[in-house]
């Protein structure tokens, strides 16, 4: 669970300074295309809670008890599904794929598969 939650913690910081100061860049390489004003806006509130699940994973990883951690892997498990379906079908319907579009689909889908695992792991042990 602590390697998971580390893993987790460091993508989504990553990410989430990305969004914070170069949210234009990151866009172009996830969708191929430009950013509006709007855009940069939720862009950036999006880094702020990218960094704020980082913290959150960060801090859960030394849970011994597995109380927090398994509530936040739940929680993980949710937004790892959601942006992989997100993102796959923006890139499949509407033609927006820039370089790291699908391999950040597959990043998510298979931490939403470690998630998985250790639920399965955590409820039968």
């Amino acid at each position: 669970m602590r390697l998971l939650l580390t893993i987790t913690a460091i993508a989504e910081a990553a990410t989430g300074v990305a969004l914070l100061t170069v949210p234009a860049l990151l866009t172009s390489l996830l969708f191929g295309g430009p950013l509006d004003t709007s855009g940069l806006v939720v862009a950036r509130v999006t880094g702020a809670a990218l960094i704020a699940l980082a913290i959150i994973c960060w801090r859960a990883r030394m849970d011994e008890r597995r109380l927090a951690a398994g509530g936040i892997i739940a929680a993980m498990l949710f937004y790892n599904l959601a942006v992989a379906v997100v993102l796959a079908y923006s890139g499949s319907g509407e033609k927006q794929v820039g370089i790291l579009l699908w391999p950040v689909v597959i990043l998510h889908a298979a931490l939403a598969g470690w998630c998985i695992t250790h639920l399965l792991r955590y409820r039968n042990g």
